[in-house]
C-alpha cells in the first residue's frame, strides 16, 4: 500500500507533522479506508529518505489522535472512525480553511456579498 506523501523543506512545518497531516487528510477524505495497513515505520522512513525517529513520531501522534492503531509485530492500521466524529473532523478542517479565507478577504476589504458570490461561483465550477 503506497501512501501519497510529499515532504517539503520550505516552510515551518516539521517533517513529522507533514507526514501526520497528510495521512490524516487521506483518512478523512476516504483515500485510506478503515483497517488499511500502513507501511512499516522503517519502510516509510526509507521511502521518504528520512529518519526512523521522525516517522515513528508521526505514527505515534496519529495513534494518540485515534486515526491509526498499532499492533506489536503486526504493524499499523487505519482505525475505525465513528461516522459522526469523522464528519465533525471534516467540518473542522473546512471551518479552519474558511476562517483563513474570511480573514484574508477582510484584510483586502472584500465585502461578505462579494465573498459569498465568489464562493458560489467556485462551488458551481467544481
Amino acid at each position: 500500500m503506497a501512501l501519497h506523501i510529499r515532504i517539503t523543506n520550505s516552510g515551518d512545518e516539521p517533517i513529522y507533522a507533514q507526514i501526520q497531516r497528510q495521512i490524516k487528510e487521506q483518512i478523512l477524505c476516504g483515500e485510506l479506508q478503515e483497517k488499511t495497513a500502513l507501511p512499516s515505520i522503517r519502510k516509510l522512513a526509507k521511502e521518504l529518505q528520512i529518519s526512523v525517529i521522525t516517522t515513528k513520531k508521526a505514527y505515534e501522534e496519529l495513534e494518540r489522535e485515534g486515526y491509526i492503531e498499532t499492533y506489536p509485530g503486526k504493524g499499523s492500521y487505519v482505525s475505525a472512525q465513528n461516522p459522526e466524529l469523522l464528519k465533525e473532523k471534516q467540518l473542522k478542517i473546512i471551518e479552519d480553511q474558511l476562517t483563513t479565507v474570511v480573514r484574508q478577504s477582510k484584510a483586502f476589504q472584500m465585502s461578505l456579498p462579494e465573498l459569498t458570490e465568489m464562493l458560489a461561483l467556485i462551488y458551481e465550477e467544481e
